[in-house]
C-alpha cells in the first residue's frame, strides 16, 4: 500500500498539464473497480455488506430536510472510520425510509451548540425536520454503541408508525359515514398519512388507494416509488427472521464473490432478495455482480430498475444509476448515461462514479473537468487503491511518467485493475507490460466470455491503448471483440 500524499501532490497538478488530444467519441470503462455492491471499504479492512448513506456536514452546511435524521458527532477520524456506525444493517435500511444520516465535523460548531454537545465526548442525536432534538445517546468510556443509536431511532419510528396507523384507521370510519363533512376530514387524514409515505411506505400505498375511491388522485410518479403492494416495509428494527437469513446470505455471497467464485455469488445474492426483497442492499450486490462479473446486463438492468421503483437507501441508488449509466453509455447512448452519472452523484457520491465521469470528460477532449472529478473521487477516499491507480494513468498521459510507474509497481500485484495497470505502460511506453497486464485482465480477472467481449471493445476504442491498435498481438489478443458493437 503506497501512501498518496505524494501521488495527490502530482495529480493535483495534473488540471495544469496539457494532455494530447482525445478522440471525440466517449468511451465507457477505466474507471476501476465495481462489484462488490458497488461500494468498497476503507483501504485494508474487511469489505462489508452493509454501508450507512452518511453524507459529511461541515461547517455551513445545509442540516437535512428529512422527516427524521440522525446526527453523529464524533471527535476524531478514526473513530469514524472504526465504528460499527458505518456497517449498521438497521441504519442502513433505515435509510430507504427518509431517514438522513449525517456526520457533524468538529468544527461545525453551530450544529454541536445546537445540540449542547459536550467537549471532547462523542454524541449521537435523532431529530426531526424542524431540528428539534428528540433523543440521543451520549459516549460511553469515550465510545457511541450502535445498539444504542438503532434502537433509539427504532423507537421513534414505532412510535410515528402508530400515530400513522390509527390516523389511517379514523380516516376509515369517517368515510364509511359518507356526510360532506365526514369525507372532507377523512380526506385530509389520508393526505397526512400520505405526507409520511416515505418512512412508512406501505401505510402511503394504503393511503393513496384510499384517497383514490374519494376522489382524491396522488401523484404517480411517487407512488411507484413505494414499491408494489406485497413489499414489506424495510425492516429497520430487525423484527423480519427472514432479514436476518438474508444478511447472512449476503455475507456468504461477498465473500465468494471476493474469492471470484461467480456463480456462487451469484446463487446466494438472489436467495437474499428472494427472502427480503425490501432489502435494498441485497438487490444492489445482485444487480451489480451482474453487471460487472458475469456480464449478464439484461438481468443487471432488471435489478437495478427494480432499485429505483421501490423504497431504497441513497447508496443502493447511487450504485443503481451508475451501473445503469456504464451500461447506457456502452450502448453508445453517450448523453442518456452521463445524466444517470450525474443523478448517481446526487444521490450519493460514490469514488467510482467520479471516476467514470472522469474517463467521459477525457474522452471528450475536457481534460479540466475530468480532472476536477478525479480530484472529487480523491477527496472521497484518499487510500482507495483504484483512486490512486485510476489517476496514475493520466499522470502518465500528461508526462508524470516516474510517478506514474511508481504508482503502477506499488501495485502490480492487484489483479482487479489490471486493465488500468496495462494503461499506465501503455502511456509509459512499456508495450510488453502493457500487453502482459491486458492478457491478465482478460483471462485471469474475467471469467466470462460476455465480459471479455465487452472489455475487449472497449480496450480497443480506449485512446489510453492507442499505440497497440494497431499491433497485430493486441489485435488477436482482443479478437472477441470482433462484431461486439458500442
Amino acid at each position: 500500500m503506497i501512501h498518496l500524499r505524494r501521488s495527490a501532490l502530482a495529480f493535483a497538478a495534473l488540471a495544469a498539464l496539457s494532455l494530447p488530444a482525445l478522440p471525440a467519441s466517449a468511451t465507457c470503462g477505466g474507471g476501476g473497480g465495481g462489484g462488490t455492491g458497488g461500494v468498497v471499504g476503507n483501504e485494508g479492512s474487511q469489505p462489508e455488506v452493509y454501508r450507512v448513506s452518511w453524507k459529511v456536514l461541515g461547517p455551513g452546511a445545509e442540516r437535512p430536510k428529512e422527516p427524521l435524521a440522525v446526527y453523529w458527532l464524533p471527535v476524531t477520524p478514526d473513530e469514524v472510520r472504526s465504528s460499527t456506525l458505518q456497517t449498521s444493517r438497521s441504519l442502513s435500511l433505515a435509510g430507504a425510509r427518509c431517514v438522513a444520516m449525517g456526520i457533524v465535523t468538529p468544527d461545525n460548531q453551530a450544529i454541536r451548540d445546537a445540540f449542547k454537545a459536550p467537549a471532547g465526548e462523542p454524541l449521537a442525536v435523532l431529530a426531526g425536520a424542524d431540528g428539534a432534538e428528540i433523543g440521543r445517546v451520549a459516549a460511553k468510556n469515550g465510545k457511541l454503541d450502535t445498539a444504542s443509536v438503532e434502537k433509539l431511532l427504532s423507537k421513534a419510528l414505532d412510535e410515528r408508525e402508530d400515530a400513522a396507523k390509527a390516523l389511517l384507521q379514523g380516516a376509515e370510519k369517517k368515510a364509511e359515514d359518507k356526510t360532506a363533512a365526514d369525507k372532507a376530514a377523512a380526506i385530509a387524514d389520508y393526505k397526512q398519512v400520505w405526507e409520511q409515505r416515505c418512512l412508512f411506505p406501505s401505510l402511503g400505498r394504503k393511503a393513496a388507494k384510499a384517497l383514490g375511491k374519494l376522489g382524491e388522485k396522488v401523484d404517480e410518479a411517487a407512488l411507484r416509488l413505494l414499491g408494489p403492494d406485497s413489499l414489506l416495509d424495510p425492516d429497520v428494527a430487525g423484527r423480519n427472521p427472514d432479514g436476518a437469513q438474508a444478511a447472512a446470505l449476503l455475507r456468504q455471497g461477498l465473500d465468494a464473490e471476493i474469492a471470484a467464485r461467480y456463480p456462487e455469488a451469484e446463487r446466494f445474492y438472489a436467495k437474499a432478495t428472494e427472502l427480503d426483497p425490501s432489502d435494498a442492499t441485497a438487490q444492489r450486490f445482485l444487480g451489480e455482480v451482474y453487471r460487472h462479473q458475469t456480464g449478464d446486463w439484461d438481468k443487471s438492468r432488471m435489478v437495478f430498475e427494480r432499485v429505483l421503483a421501490m423504497p431504497a437507501d441513497p447508496i443502493a441508488r447511487a450504485v443503481a444509476l451508475h451501473g445503469l449509466g456504464k451500461m447506457t453509455i456502452h450502448s453508445g447512448r453517450f448523453a442518456d448515461g452521463l445524466a444517470m452519472f450525474e443523478r448517481s452523484i446526487a444521490v450519493y457520491p460514490l469514488a467510482i462514479t467520479y471516476r467514470n465521469l472522469a474517463v467521459y470528460w477525457f474522452s471528450e477532449r475536457q481534460a479540466e473537468k475530468a480532472a476536477g472529478f478525479m480530484r472529487q473521487a480523491i477527496a472521497l477516499n484518499p487510500d482507495d487503491r483504484y483512486n490512486q491507480i485510476f489517476a496514475a494513468v493520466y499522470l502518465a498521459a500528461a508526462g508524470q511518467k516516474e510517478e506514474a510507474t511508481r504508482i503502477a509497481n506499488a501495485n502490480h500485484e492487484v489483479l482487479e485493475a489490471s486493465y488500468n495497470l496495462a494503461a499506465i505502460w501503455a502511456q509509459v511506453g512499456d508495450r510488453k507490460k502493457a500487453m502482459e497486464l491486458l492478457r491478465r485482465h482478460f483471462y485471469e480477472y474475467e471469467r466470462f466470455d460476455s465480459v471479455r467481449a465487452m472489455e475487449m471493445k472497449e480496450a480497443r476504442d480506449d485512446y489510453m491503448f492507442v499505440s497497440l491498435h494497431q499491433d497485430p498481438e493486441f489485435i488477436e489478443l482482443t479478437k472477441l471483440a470482433s462484431g461486439h458493437s458500442m
